[in-house]
């Protein structure tokens, strides 16, 4: 099946397709997906940040992901930068309303995660142990296999 419609008087090759969502949260997780996304809106939720400081807050991430965010936030309509043209450069990010919004709706997350914390360390700690010994033991039945091979051989 076509996502454009073949009727003569229809949509051209140059109209974009909508997508289509399955429910408000599909809708959402298309704007806020990426690692990074959630903590840029969360920062810029404080008010204008200039490309550095939001480099410093969102710790970890490299410059090409984070530039490649902001761009995808733009483009969506979720942050506006704005280049005040001056040497050395100077550009900052703004949340639109739209993204104002969308980054209110993620603090009950924020808090959720910070009543939650403990918990969650001592969960990924258990889950990092188990991940370790299982990586482990296939490391030493590769080797034990290996040695029933070699001496096999012999």
């Amino acid at each position: 099946m076509s996502d454009t419609p073949s009727e003569p008087g229809g949509a051209s090759d140059d109209v974009p397709i909508v997508p289509a969502f399955t429910c408000g949260l599909d809708a959402t997780l298309r704007i806020i997906s990426g690692k990074w996304k959630p903590l840029i809106l969360y920062f810029l939720l404080r008010g204008p940040n200039r490309y550095g400081e939001l480099k410093r807050a969102v710790r970890d991430v490299s410059d090409k992901v984070l530039i490649q965010q902001l761009k995808e936030l733009e483009a969506d309509g979720v942050l506006l930068r704005t280049d005040y043209k001056e040497v050395p450069p100077r550009v900052d990010y703004t949340l639109t309303p739209l993204g104002r919004s969308l980054a209110q709706a993620l603090e009950p997350l924020c808090a959720w995660g910070t009543e939650n914390m403990a918990e969650m360390q001592r969960i990924f700690a258990e889950r990092d142990a188990w991940q370790h010994a299982q990586s482990t033991r296939k490391r030493s039945n590769g080797r034990a296999a290996g040695s029933l091979r070699s001496a096999a051989a012999t």
